[in-house]
């Protein structure tokens, strides 16, 4: 049964670009982009119980590193572009974890709500290299000798990173590792006990979390085209958080989930922009209330493993 429906599952996704027109083959690439970052938000979030709000500045980061490398050294190989964009979030993000170790809660909230803001401010000030305002058109991807410049080209590059790093991130919470990220969540006083470095493992989920949005980023700035720190405001880390909380805390396929969901709602209302956080506001506090679990916790997800809502 579970490999009937990953090869039903695959099969959909490789067909899609040919069944769909060419505005549902972007939003389905920009699905798959807003699950990576759920994921690595959830990584963080959901296994270490540390809040973030400020992965738009992750993605940012990612996404203005990839055309930047892109713009200056043309001949540079896509899937290097991604690595390193990845590997330059990375660092930040570990730049950023050092310093949060002592923070819970509420303080942590606000500290990666504060980096959100720093990311745009150092968008804007360095207009010499991003442009600031007047925003960054990012040059087409190219693998080899081929341009990947059609919906569908780009469809099919972060449909192979997305599952590249969704089996990464099923693997890791069924290692050691991720059982030491569920012990962090559950109490840190047992698993200092237990024998895990509490300070070492935040930290890597850190990293790792902050490593999937930068990826993320890249094939953010691949697939529209053109970046302007307006993309990257306090709200979006608000959608993201609100990926996870629906989709369900601690569960791979709940980011994913939750992920097409808030994304196809937050297209469905484009008309109603200027509700947009007293909709989600709406929505979380109802999942909550009724949900607390995510959808995770009302559907069993048989595809993956790795799934510890």
């Amino acid at each position: 049964m579970r490999r009937a429906l990953w090869l039903a599952g695959g099969l959909a996704l490789l067909l899609w670009p040919w069944a769909a027109p060419p505005y549902f083959v972007f939003l389905a690439s920009l699905i798959v982009v807003n699950a990576i970052v759920a994921i690595g938000l959830n990584l963080l979030s959901g296994y270490t119980n540390q809040l973030s709000f400020g992965h738009a500045g992750f993605l940012a980061v990612g996404a203005y590193v990839a055309a930047l490398l892109t713009i200056h050294a043309p001949a540079l190989p896509v899937v290097a572009a991604l690595l390193l964009a990845g590997l330059a979030t990375a660092l930040v993000g570990l730049a950023l974890g050092i310093p949060c170790l002592r923070l819970e809660g509420l303080y942590l909230a606000m500290a990666t709500l504060a980096f959100g803001f720093v990311v745009v401010e150092a968008i804007l000030n360095l207009d010499w290299i991003t442009r600031g305002n007047d925003g960054l058109r990012v040059p087409v991807a190219r693998l080899g000798g081929l341009a990947l410049a059609s919906d569908t080209a780009k469809y099919y590059l972060v449909v192979a990173a997305g599952a590249l790093l969704v089996w990464a991130a099923a693997n890791i919470v069924r290692t050691r590792t991720g059982r030491a990220l569920l012990a962090i969540r559950e109490s840190e006083i047992a698993a200092q006990a237990s024998g895990v470095h509490v300070a070492a493992y935040k930290t890597l989920a850190f990293v790792v979390s902050a490593f999937y949005t930068g990826v993320a980023g890249g094939l953010f700035a691949f697939i529209v085209g053109y970046l302007s720190p307006d993309a990257f405001d306090v709200f979006l880390s608000v959608d993201f958080v609100a990926m996870i909380v629906v989709g369900g805390l601690g569960s791979i396929p709940g980011s994913i989930v939750g992920a097409a969901v808030i994304t196809v709602l937050y297209d469905t209302l484009a008309a109603f922009q200027n509700y947009r956080p007293l909709i989600f506001g709406v929505i979380l506090i109802a999942c909550m209330l009724f949900m607390p679990g995510g959808i995770a916790s009302r559907v069993r997800f048989p595809v993956l493993k790795g799934d510890n809502a």
